[in-house]
């Protein structure tokens, strides 16, 4: 059973940053793409990054240039940086990988 676990929301002022977390059990890890999700309130989900077994990666076209999704195959965990953070950006992150996803992780950009 794959289990993801995510962390590292929060809130946090326009322009800044945070570090989302996404640490999966159950799951050969290493042979897995993984996608990072979101959802604000009334909006339906949206693609934010995805990553391959491989390495390549994709992204929304909103946050390009603006977050980095990389992954740490030693440890099982996925990664979101977002940097340049702005108030649309406010949202539950989501983590999938194998069909799964996490509880997700509210972050809220406001000043």
């Amino acid at each position: 059973q794959v289990q993801l676990v995510e962390s590292g929301g929060g809130l946090v002022q326009p322009g800044g940053s945070l570090r989302l977390s996404c640490a999966a059990s159950g799951v050969i890890f290493y042979v897995k793409g993984m996608g990072w999700y979101r959802q604000a309130p009334g909006k339906q989900r949206e693609l934010v990054a995805t990553i391959t077994s491989g390495g390549s990666t994709d992204y929304g076209e909103s946050v390009k240039g603006r977050f980095t999704i990389s992954r740490d195959n030693a440890k099982r965990t996925g990664y979101l940086q977002m940097n340049s953070l702005k108030p649309e950006d406010t949202a539950v992150y989501y983590c999938r990988m194998a069909g799964s996803w996490g509880q997700g992780t509210q972050v809220t950009v406001s000043s």
